[in-house]
């Protein structure tokens, strides 16, 4: 079907393979079996291969080696992480031809949703798109009944796009931090986003499911919780009887035991004066806050269809740093969108320097199959591309690393996550509230709070003296 000049791709294929038979009367029992996954793209991603793995009740493994099932989750936001897909699903069904022959390939997620059946061309066992995630265990079941499978169809139920199964056995008391959905899906078309299409229209969670995993998360040891959507902050807006989200942090931040409450992605049009206010209010909702701008010209801004102005977003970057002393804030910047002239592109510079982000996520323009801005005409030359991408990343580095050098003599409140990756036998690692990594050397418990004196500054981590533990 198309909505707005959107193709959907909706497919149910179940196709028996050549020499198999069923099993056990059609049946088969997944318990005790091994799975391997493979995760690409955003805190979404993330969450959805959690969903998977508990859904399935497989033992998670680290190498893709010792599996009997591989998912490959997959990102369709930009050109580079899709063709990593193949890449990846290459090796793996290598793997399954020279040495685990009955090994069960699959590839889930974006990609999946765009391409459907075109994926079983990579020797893939099962295709599933991000509406059937819910069915995972029905259809790995399946294909190892013999049958290939390829589900991309769309769903209009809430219970099926929010199911959240992650057992009380999958939170073993080392987990502190869990991603939490609270939307999914977006309604904007900027013209060079394929979310729509991958993900569908968007849609609410009803606040009291979201309350009550919350509830269940801190009971299970959890104390942060990252709320997670397309436009996080629109929370509500579309849906009527339902709070805000301003209204929705302040009911999160009453929960006893729950340390600290995040939240991506927002998006400007979304930033209102009500949310702006619970943020510096609500004691256990972090200073940070990614806000995606893309771009420091208007007329690009125009093009891609953001619906806000430079000057609106400079508005709302002055609000939060006025109510909330010492935010950090992260952004997202296309260079060489179509039609981006150097004029245009100076513009985003002379943003990134006024501004001064925390960070930033750039990247290239990358043309998605479906969108508006594939089909526009002065397509930027890669070379020119690349070199614009080069300039923007060399001045954040600099920008970055001088907004890190000012912590150094701070004392930070750092919740504790675990051993750090080097020196894992006398070094722990957590984060400030202001999302900045931080290595320390002591053994405290994980997920307590503890002060930190900051005593170097690298570009993308901290380290300092423990000083006393809350």
């Amino acid at each position: 079907m198309e909505k707005k000049g959107k193709i959907y791709r909706e497919e149910k294929i179940l196709l028996s393979k050549k020499n198999k038979s069923s099993q056990n009367g059609g049946e088969i029992s997944l318990d005790g079996k091994k799975i391997f996954v493979r995760t690409f793209g955003c805190q979404m991603n993330e969450k959805d291969s959690e969903r998977m793995v508990a859904k399935l009740g497989m033992i998670p493994v680290s190498s893709p080696e010792e599996a009997d099932v591989i998912i490959v989750n997959t990102c369709a936001v930009r050109e580079k992480p899709e063709h990593k897909v193949y890449s990846e699903v290459g090796k793996y069904v290598s793997l399954k031809e020279r040495i685990k022959k009955d090994i069960k390939i699959g590839i889930t997620g974006c990609v999946a949703q765009l391409k459907g059946s075109e994926l079983l061309k990579t020797g893939a066992d099962f295709v599933v798109g991000t509406h059937a995630l819910h069915r995972i265990d029905e259809i790995i079941s399946e294909v190892f009944l013999g049958k290939i499978v390829v589900d991309t169809s769309l769903t209009t139920n809430l219970s099926d796009r929010f199911e959240s199964p992650i057992p009380y056995s999958f939170y073993d008391g080392s987990r502190v931090k869990a991603f939490v959905t609270i939307q999914e899906g977006c309604n904007q078309f900027c013209t060079f986003c394929v979310v729509p299409i991958t993900r569908g229209r968007e849609v609410t969670r009803p606040s009291q499911d979201i309350i009550r995993e919350v509830i269940e998360l801190v009971s299970l040891g959890v104390r942060e919780v990252t709320l997670i959507g397309q436009n996080v902050n629109g929370y509500g807006w579309n849906t009527p009887g339902e709070i805000s989200f301003a209204q929705l942090l302040r009911e999160l931040n009453k929960i006893d035991g729950l340390y600290r409450i995040r939240f991506t992605t927002s998006n400007p049009r979304y930033m209102s004066d009500e949310l702006i206010s619970a943020m510096a209010e609500c004691e256990k909702v972090c200073e940070h806050i990614h806000l995606p701008v893309q771009s420091g010209s208007n007329k690009i801004l125009k093009k891609m269809a953001r619906r806000y102005t430079v000057e609106e977003y400079l508005e709302i970057i002055d609000k939060l740093r006025r109510k909330i002393p010492g935010i950090a804030i992260t952004t997202d910047i296309i260079v060489g969108f179509p039609g981006e002239t150097e004029k245009d592109f100076e513009e985003t510079v002379k943003l990134l320097k006024t501004v001064r982000f925390d960070d930033i996520f750039s990247f290239k323009f990358s043309p998605r199959p479906g969108t508006v801005a594939a089909r526009m005409p002065d397509q930027i030359p890669e070379e020119e591309k690349s070199r614009r991408l080069k300039f923007v990343q060399d001045l954040q580095d600099k920008i970055t690393l001088e907004k890190m050098n000012e912590y150094i003599g701070k004392l930070e409140e750092i919740l504790v996550e675990g051993p750090a990756e080097r020196n894992r036998d006398k070094d722990m690692t957590g984060r400030t509230r202001t999302g900045k990594p931080v290595n320390f050397e002591g053994k405290v418990e994980v997920g307590s709070l503890v002060y930190v004196k900051i005593t170097e500054a690298f570009r993308n981590s901290l380290r300092g003296e423990l000083v006393r533990q809350n």
